[in-house]
């Protein structure tokens, strides 16, 4: 990957992403996919708790509310954390298409301040895939849907198999992630991150 744009860029033979047939339906949350994950755990006292939602074809949706623990600049978000957030939505989309995956690149851009107490509204979609790569956008907007765009991201994500996480993960977590007896949460737990 010698230049920024092209990596991100989608090869002319790239093919379209398909969304798996038992993928949630539009509409349907998607959950956490790891009670401890930093952006949709709810076992994280300071985390985002996203809380992603399947969209049309392979898209998700979610948002989350800055907190006074997520700022850098007094009562603004911080940077990394704007970026976390994009990261968890492009991720979040992996269980659309049912296949493990890290993030290999994140471009992100911010193009205006996120104050503490606004509520992030984010989309993401896969646009292109070819072999283990998976080409990724996201969008995050202030209030909703229609609110002033204020983060935006592009991501290439590389399929792995589950023994990526078992080689490199600390051992207790990934034995209780294994022995979690909810068979969707224990195959959600290593789909998304490095």
């Amino acid at each position: 990957m010698s230049d920024t744009k092209t990596s991100l860029t989608p090869p002319e033979d790239a093919e379209a992403p398909v969304r798996h047939p038992e993928a949630p339906a539009p509409g349907e949350p998607l959950g956490a996919h790891y009670a401890q994950c930093f952006g949709c755990g709810a076992e994280q006292p300071h985390g985002l708790h996203l809380e992603a939602r399947a969209g049309e074809g392979v898209a998700v949706t979610a948002e989350f509310t800055v907190r006074p623990a997520h700022q850098g600049a007094p009562g603004l978000a911080h940077g990394g954390l704007l970026a976390t957030a994009m990261d968890e939505i492009l991720g979040s989309l992996n269980w659309l298409m049912h296949t493990i995956s890290v993030t290999g690149r994140l471009e992100t851009d911010f193009l205006q301040p996120v104050p503490v107490d606004s509520v992030l509204y984010l989309e993401a979609r896969a646009v292109a895939r070819r072999g283990r790569k998976i080409y990724c956008t996201a969008t995050g907007r202030i209030g909703g849907p229609e609110g002033p765009l204020a983060v935006r991201a592009d991501a290439l994500f590389i399929e792995v198999k589950v023994d990526h996480f078992v080689e490199n993960g600390r051992k207790e977590e990934i034995e209780a992630a294994m022995a979690d007896p909810d068979t969707v949460r224990r195959a959600r737990a290593f789909e998304v991150n490095p």
